[in-house]
């Protein structure tokens, strides 16, 4: 559908129209780091957040299931001027959930955001240098809101459906079957015999806490997956912060974590050996006499996909407990009573528990357009991994596969900061990325997660090098995005600066 039949659908139910500065979508940890940021480093620019659920928080305010929470160190998926400060590293939901409320409320953030918006459709015009955004609000009416730049902060996967991965047979299953993305509430699997299905980090996060009141739980899976076993709690961390200043402490711990991160990635794709025995090694320890190496060596090398972090080996203890095991194998077909594998062995079961991954879509499934053309993504290249060849004006976060999400969201927000300065000092109204020439060409990722390779047909291209590209190095990145000049000759520049009288802020009162 385009953007303008998106708005004849429904023009008899649209809100009057509304115009600011930039227009934020999604409250997730993307829109709220960007609404800081903007605060701070473009005071004078009028700006909203539209966001489709009832909350702020995103991917932690709808995941729901059991144990869920952060799969990388909150001082490194915590934002960079918000210390965090919680004595364990690894956090809940609840926890992240609370660090973000906080950052609302210091930074004055609940007047600029709008819930129960969800964007359906972006028209860009060269001729006017706006946005005009179609919001579907939660009482069914269309909202029309034009933005002179637009930041997607929506995330990277489909909101609506988890990834299908067809299990032959599921429909048979008399027991529940329950899709981690969309958990119900109150769900009671006391003593009832779990299968998860998978081995990725929801799978792994659900296995120790669902075996604590479970009868049993089986995680089966297609292949192995490789596991980093750490604490919980950083214990330098909570130290230093005994003894310095809270802002100091974190900044210290942040840098050595993200230095640690970079050594480990390269080390693992580079001497992937001397990972694997560091990987191995309290893995064993844990499991004593239920280590098996078949079900704990993948077909592939440590990085090659996401390592799954397991907090105080809190998964293999449950494991060696009895509570819980893994299970290797392919499904032949899912009966009333349970799971049949192709090697003839039956896993009984009253929950079936498909972990199977999520399945990705680009800016939130808006319906984009560029002076009346449709947009698909998959035509357009990675602008310095933030924004796309020849779209106007917008900006996007797409955070690391190898390290964490907000990092990039970090510097992103940065960035953009940067370019709404510059276009103000340059009296400037566009800023687009132009794409004169042929480029080489990669693979956007170096990674062979399914879920990336289910989508890739989908998302934007990638090539060899800068800018052209989305890279997985937030070092490098970082000196690109935030010290190389904005003007770098190959982003245009042009229009003349229109006076900023009847930009209006988004009220509250304008959402109701």
């Amino acid at each position: 559908m385009t953007t303008q039949a998106i708005k004849k659908s429904a023009s008899a139910l649209e809100t009057p129209m509304q115009s600011v500065d930039v227009l934020i979508v999604g409250a997730g940890i993307s829109g709220i780091g960007m609404a800081v940021h903007l605060r701070d480093k473009c005071p004078d620019k009028s700006f909203a957040l539209v966001e489709r659920r009832d909350e702020i928080g995103g991917t932690w305010n709808l995941f729901q299931y059991p144990g869920v929470r952060s799969d990388s160190d909150m001082h490194t998926l915590g934002f960079q001027f918000e210390p965090w400060t919680e004595q364990k590293a690894i956090a809940d939901g609840p926890s992240i959930m609370n660090y973000l409320h906080r950052i609302k409320v210091k930074h004055d953030l609940e007047k600029h955001i709008h819930f129960g918006h969800k964007v359906l459709a972006a028209s860009w015009s060269s001729e006017d240098a706006r946005w005009t955004v179609t919001a579907e609000k939660s009482d069914g009416r269309q909202a029309i809101i034009h933005a002179n730049f637009l930041y997607m902060g929506s995330g990277y996967y489909d909101y609506d459906q988890g990834y299908d991965a067809k299990i032959a047979g599921i429909e048979n299953f008399k027991g529940d079957v329950v899709h981690p993305q969309f958990w119900p509430k109150d769900f009671d699997y006391s003593s009832k015999k779990v299968v998860i299905i998978g081995s990725g980090a929801t799978a792994v996060t659900i296995v120790p806490v669902m075996a604590e009141k479970a009868a049993h739980v089986t995680m089966l899976q297609r292949t192995p997956t490789w596991y980093f076993a750490r604490n919980a709690k950083d214990h330098l961390a909570n130290f230093l912060r005994k003894i310095m200043p809270e802002q100091w402490a974190y900044n210290i711990i942040r840098w050595k974590n993200v230095k640690m991160q970079d050594i480990t990635f390269h080390m693992a794709r580079n001497q992937p050996e001397k990972v694997i025995k560091k990987l191995e090694k309290p893995l064993k320890k844990e499991l004593g006499d239920k280590y098996n190496k078949e079900d704990y060596t993948p077909p592939y090398g440590p990085w090659e996909q996401r390592l799954c972090l397991v907090p105080d080996s809190d998964m293999f203890k449950a494991i060696r407990s009895g509570a819980a095991e893994v299970k290797t194998g392919h499904i032949e077909a899912v009966t009333a009573n349970g799971i049949k594998l192709k090697s003839g062995e039956t896993l009984d079961a009253d929950v079936i528990v498909t972990a199977t991954g999520l399945k990705l879509a680009v800016a939130g499934k808006v319906v984009f357009e560029v002076d009346g053309k449709p947009i698909n993504f998959h035509d357009h290249f990675y602008y310095k991994g933030c924004m796309f060849s020849d779209i106007p004006n917008m900006a996007i976060v797409f955070g690391y596969l190898n390290a964490s999400w907000t990092l990039k969201a970090d510097i992103v927000s940065e960035y953009t900061c940067r370019l709404l300065k510059h276009m103000d000092a340059t009296s400037t109204r566009i800023a687009n990325p132009v794409l004169s020439e042929s480029v080489e060409e990669e693979e956007l990722f170096d990674f062979s997660s399914g879920y990336i390779k289910r989508s890739i047909s989908e998302l934007p291209r990638n090539s060899t090098g800068m800018p052209w590209k989305l890279n997985q190095d937030y070092l490098a990145d970082k000196k690109i995005l935030l010290n190389e000049p904005v003007d770098d000759g190959v982003i245009q520049f042009y229009g003349p600066n229109s006076a900023t009288e009847g930009h209006e802020d988004l009220t509250m009162e304008a959402a109701e």
